[in-house]
């Protein structure tokens, strides 16, 4: 007996990458600006900046991105008001007629989106050697210790990525039908997700405090258990890590505002000394506060 194959459709599909980076910008950098034949994704992973498409002009919050077409010509820059921005920043070609719906759009990304984006980057660095660039003479150059499939997995996170913003744009344009109810999973979703929020909220504004666990069940009135459950299901980690994170990337943040010693940044994220400020930062970055101000990447107006 023999069985029909159905042969599945593919409506976008990424074959070619160019470059992929994670910018950690200094406040007043600007980029001139660029065009090419391929397509560009700009994410705002943290702060604030203002980027030129022709001649549209956007302030990206945190949470926001934009898609530059082939042959759209734009720019960079980061005002000396805003706080300096991490900007994720991917090429590549895809021929799909579908992706005409990402031009001139800005859009906010959801927790899954943020996950895609952020499994995507990890796949990127396991599967090349740094630099992740092709331009001014550098080629993408595969890891010989890649783990298994980790291009395909790549590209999969990024199609898949596509595909959902197609969806939720095409959503977008139905808004005027009548709206269906949730079902309760994605109502509790939503109520987890907002909690998690409230978590994050309280950790960024008390980011000088020697915050526990205990304390912060008791000011946002809820159990240990299901505290660190909802957090770990809407952040991917514990939320004792997560506050210890958030003050290293504040810190990076005022390293790079160059208005602050570390001594003077330390004791504004409630370092107990110079010296465990120092052992903290190096633990979770690799290097130490003075090898990364040497390294964070800024180029200002003159």
């Amino acid at each position: 007996m023999e069985f029909a194959r159905y042969t599945l459709r593919e409506m976008i599909a990424v074959r070619k990458l160019i470059s992929f980076h994670y910018f950690e910008f200094a406040k007043g950098y600007v980029f001139e600006g660029e065009q090419h034949d391929f397509w560009e994704l700009l994410y705002v992973d943290k702060g604030s900046v203002e980027v030129r498409a022709d001649e549209r002009i956007h302030q990206l919050e945190q949470g926001s991105i934009i898609f530059h077409k082939p042959g759209e010509f734009h720019t960079v820059q980061v005002s000396q008001q805003h706080k300096p921005p991490n900007l994720f920043v991917l090429s590549f070609e895809c021929a799909s007629p579908y992706m005409d719906r990402f031009e001139n759009q800005v859009l906010k990304l959801g927790t899954r989106e943020r996950n895609l984006l952020s499994l995507l980057l990890q796949e990127g660095i396991h599967s090349f050697e740094p630099p992740y660039d092709n331009s001014h003479g550098h080629e993408l150059v595969s890891r010989e210790d890649a783990p298994f499939a980790s291009e395909q997995a790549m590209r999969n996170h990024l199609e898949t990525l596509l595909i959902g913003l197609i969806r939720e744009l095409d959503d977008a344009n139905r808004r005027e039908l009548p709206p269906h109810r949730k079902p309760a999973s994605f109502q509790t979703e939503k109520a987890e997700q907002q909690t998690a929020e409230r978590i994050l909220s309280y950790m960024r504004s008390h980011l000088a405090e020697p915050l526990t666990l205990d304390a912060l069940c008791r000011e946002l009135h809820i159990g240990k258990s299901r505290l660190k459950e909802i957090f770990l299901a809407q952040a991917g980690t514990g939320p004792m890590e997560c506050f210890k994170q958030l003050k290293i990337e504040e810190a990076k943040s005022l390293i790079r505002e160059r208005q602050y010693n570390f001594t003077e940044i330390a004791s504004m994220l409630g370092y107990g000394s110079i010296h465990y400020f120092s052992r903290a930062f190096k633990k979770a970055t690799g290097m130490s506060p003075s090898e990364y101000a040497r390294t964070a990447k800024a180029r200002v107006k003159p």
